[in-house]
């Protein structure tokens, strides 16, 4: 019996399939995402989890000894939300850039906003040229 794969793994998924999901405005914005992230990442995107659009791909290991892989900058997006995935504790690491972001919300590793268009995108790349140097400092 072949082994299972990871949760967190690349995917067949074709990346059009997975940004269809989003619908009317946020469709384009999307788009306008994978080319962003495509930019700062200077990587293809490839579908991961069968729902997230990730770039670049890096190990890690945590103290505990668990450890796996995962994509360097990734998002998914919906028919309500975009999600960005972050480095951990960004909120911390750099709250003056949050304070001049716009409209989102956070969690540990994850920003949401509804719509790209009430975001500021510069400071939305700034996040993420910050995470994407870090990600790549601190992979195994």
């Amino acid at each position: 019996m072949p082994a299972k794969q990871p949760a967190m793994s690349p995917s067949d998924t074709p990346v059009e399939e997975v940004l269809d999901q989003a619908v009317g405005p946020r469709r384009a914005e999307a788009d306008e995402l994978v080319s962003l992230f495509a930019e700062i990442s200077g990587e293809k995107p490839v579908v991961w989890a069968d729902r997230i659009i990730g770039f670049g791909e890096y190990q890690y290991r945590y103290a505990s000894g668990h450890g796996g892989r995962a994509p360097i900058l990734a998002f998914a997006t919906g028919k309500n939300q975009h999600t960005v995935y972050l480095v951990s504790n960004y909120t911390e690491r750099w709250p003056e850039l949050l304070a001049r972001l716009g409209n989102y919300r956070t969690s540990k590793a994850c920003l949401y906003f509804t719509r790209l268009s009430r975001v500021d995108t510069s400071v939305l790349r700034e996040l993420l040229e910050l995470s994407h140097a870090i990600t790549l400092q601190e992979a195994v």
